[in-house]
């Protein structure tokens, strides 16, 4: 999927990510808008839910196999997701610099 292709995919791609991590949807927003990286994950798990969600369109022969990269897919891209999630949320602290005076 490609970053505008159509509104209504640049919002698939967010809801299904908001969906996805309901507890941290307001931080899913954040990432999806400033960080490409998030945004591509976002696309990509929505593409692949919406092949899963079709796949019983596809002949016999290779429908288990399709099922089964596509869910291995999904899986992941939620893990990479949330460890992007969990990366965003580090905050670094930083030590003042002493303000008295130094010792001999």
């Amino acid at each position: 999927m490609v970053s505008g292709e159509s509104g209504s995919t640049y919002l698939s791609a967010l809801e299904t990510a908001e969906t996805s991590f309901p507890e941290q949807k307001r931080l899913v927003q954040r990432l999806f808008y400033v960080n490409e990286p998030f945004h591509s994950m976002c696309e990509d798990l929505a593409a692949a839910a919406q092949a899963l969600a079709h796949i019983e369109g596809l002949p016999e022969a290779v429908r288990e196999a399709r099922r089964q990269e596509y869910t291995d897919l999904v899986d992941a891209l939620l893990k990479e997701m949330g460890e992007a999630i969990a990366q965003s949320k580090i905050v670094v602290l930083r030590r003042s610099p002493p303000t008295g005076p130094k010792s001999p």
